[in-house]
């Protein structure tokens, strides 16, 4: 995080934002693209820009002060409870939409997703966006389905090739504290319901609301980063538990496959192409995971190797964004040693 904040880049991308164009800027959980959520024009440029599906919704970021009920309707005091207790903070509640609101932030749904970023440049700039009055819709700096970015290297790495110019800004904050994106809970339909894990726990919001989230069902309202694939570098990814690394890692080495190593209590005894030794704290851990797949990414592997993190709750979000980002590599290790 700097030392203090650039109140110039910090006004300018307020500006840009209210001409409709792009900017990234930095939250606690991970970098943001963010474009003013009342104006469709400029969230249908992250849709473009991101190549993002636009039936998947974005969270809307709000300044401490905002008026909560200017954005949702029906904002009830469970809701309400959550954000006394986490906002500032990576928790997004999903809530009935207001009439008025586009539905261009919500995927056409009637909810929306919104939450307060603690991170002093998300509240600087949101502050000075349309007086703090306004709000910036904003996912994951990244293309869609990617590793999500938690420096501002990454974003400009991401978006090195985009070449009709969509991000006007970036703006930089240090590497983000928590290091994955917000826990999400629906409160639009009377019992919370998690709908995506994250550095605030199930049992934190049970602690509050005195009775513990619903899983999501059927008629769950879609949200950011909930798809089955998601979170993952062009290298594909399997986790395995501490037991079954040592064979496989040996059957690569013997057939010529270069491996890219993801550990945090595994001890190889085969050489790995690249490797990174993770903390065996989950907050730690979760800072570091963005940063570690793209650079085990960044090694041009062919494969990356991941070392399951223990099951318990401190890790849910950590194991939801892995097995997302492994979800699409079903099969890798049978198919790499076959060739």
């Amino acid at each position: 995080m700097p030392e203090s904040l650039d109140l110039t880049a910090i006004a300018d991308a307020a500006r840009r934002l209210e001409r409709g164009e792009l900017v990234a800027f930095p939250t606690e959980t991970v970098y943001g693209l963010g474009a003013d959520a009342e104006n469709p024009l400029a969230v249908a440029k992250i849709y473009q820009a991101k190549g993002r599906p636009s039936n998947h919704p974005v969270i809307v970021h709000l300044a401490p002060e905002a008026d909560i009920a200017y954005w949702a309707k029906d904002v009830s005091p469970e809701a309400r409870q959550l954000i006394a207790a986490f906002w500032p903070g990576p928790l997004t509640l999903i809530l009935k939409r207001a009439n008025h609101i586009p539905d261009t932030v919500a995927g056409g749904q009637d909810s929306i997703g919104l939450r307060c970023p603690s991170h002093p440049v998300a509240q600087a700039l949101l502050r000075n966006f349309k007086q703090g009055k306004g709000g910036i819709a904003a996912p994951s700096a990244n293309k869609f389905g990617h590793v999500s970015p938690t420096t501002a290297q990454h974003v400009r790495d991401e978006f090195v090739d985009d070449t009709n110019g969509l991000l006007t800004c970036v703006l930089d904050g240090g590497q983000s504290e928590v290091g994955i994106e917000s826990t999400i809970v629906d409160m639009s339909r009377g019992r919370a319901v998690l709908l995506r894990p994250g550095h605030i726990s199930a049992a934190q919001i049970g602690a509050v609301l005195g009775v513990a989230p619903l899983l999501p069902d059927a008629a769950a309202p879609r949200a950011s980063g909930t798809l089955e694939a998601h979170y993952a570098p062009h290298t594909p990814v399997v986790l395995l538990e501490r037991e079954q690394m040592h064979e496989a890692l040996q059957q690569l080495h013997a057939h010529g496959k270069r491996v890219a190593l993801m550990h945090h209590s595994f001890t190889a005894t085969v050489p790995a192409a690249a490797s990174i030794f993770l903390p065996a704290q989950p907050a730690l851990y979760a800072h570091d995971l963005y940063a570690a797949l793209r650079a085990m990414d960044d090694a041009h592997a062919d494969v990356i190797m991941v070392e399951s993190p223990p099951g318990d709750e401190a890790w849910n979000g950590v194991n939801d964004r892995l097995r997302r980002a492994a979800h699409d590599s079903s099969g890798i290790l049978l198919t790499l040693l076959q060739d």
